[in-house]
């Protein structure tokens, strides 16, 4: 597989604070990359880095075997920050052919807005805009250039629900038309439903990096719920890890699924309702990054 991206030993720091430490990742063609992490973990120090937009204290950076400082090498790149200023006055069409103009080979104005639904917006000046149609905007402008990689920097922030699911829509079928796309979000839903391969940053160190499945697979503990007027007997039954009950039943993490169920059919104690899963996203991020700070 070709790497596009990499960092080999890359550390950055800030003063006296560390954003990424030691940091390698090697991303390749035609993958959809999730990039989690806490408030201050490094993901957009990484991405800022892949830019060319800072350099690293020390280790090394390459965008397609060059120096992403370097503007040749950015020529197939497309980003979307967390926070992108519009010029108020420019109609969305104007912004769009501006900076397609750019890029060697630009995909058209209509087939753009259309892709991101923004054809009946393309006479509208971008200060005229909802918040959430300067975001459609804004993630529409990475893909102008025909990029073969995109950095997507929480590109959802500030839709609605339907909003961000047409967005992941979009996204997806570039991802299917070849382009190789990372994503920051934290909404966690969001690289649970757009990721293949999940890399989990905590206190600027990689602490995950393989397919979402793997990742998810990392936390042993099965999740199990039922309904129950025994809360606290079904909490102290053997294997149980922790237990979150609420106003209609109890969640419980567990070891071994199978011989809770066992103990709790043993137990004699009434149950109805139940429920066995493995861990989301959430539960396994929240799981590895605090396995990362102890």
């Amino acid at each position: 597989m070709t790497s596009l991206a990499t960092l080999a030993g890359v550390s950055r720091r800030y003063g006296d604070v560390t954003a990424l430490d030691a940091v390698d990742l090697a991303v390749g063609e035609a993958e959809l990359v999730g990039l989690l992490g806490p408030n201050g973990a490094g993901k957009t120090t990484l991405l800022s880095l892949l830019q060319g937009l800072r350099r690293p204290t020390s280790g090394t950076v390459r965008l397609f075997g060059g120096d992403p400082r370097d503007a040749a090498s950015r020529v197939h790149l497309g980003c979307t920050p967390q926070e992108t200023a519009l010029p108020a006055t420019l109609r969305v069409g104007e912004v769009i052919d501006f900076v397609g103009g750019h890029f060697p080979d630009r995909m058209p104005t209509a087939e753009l807005a259309a892709e991101f639904g923004l054809t009946e917006l393309l006479r509208r000046q971008t200060g005229a805009l909802s918040g959430g149609q300067r975001r459609r905007l804004s993630v529409a402008l990475a893909f102008v250039g025909r990029p073969r990689l995109v950095l997507l920097d929480e590109p959802t922030t500030g839709l609605d629900v339907d909003g961000r699911r047409a967005l992941w829509d979009a996204i997806r079928r570039q991802h299917t038309a070849g382009a190789t796309i990372i994503v920051t979000s934290h909404y966690l839903e969001e690289i649970e439903a757009l990721a293949e391969r999940v890399v989990v940053i905590a206190e600027g160190r990689i602490v995950a990096d393989d397919s979402l499945a793997a990742v998810l697979a990392r936390v042993g503990d099965r999740w199990v719920r039922l309904a129950t007027p025994e809360t606290e007997r079904v909490a102290a039954l053997p294997g149980v890890v922790a237990a979150a009950p609420d106003e209609t039943g109890v969640s419980l993490a567990v070891h071994d699924s199978d011989a809770f169920v066992r103990e709790l059919v043993a137990s004699g104690i009434p149950f109805s309702g139940l429920q066995v899963r493995g861990a989301t996203l959430e539960e396994a991020f929240l799981a590895l990054t605090e396995r990362s700070a102890a």
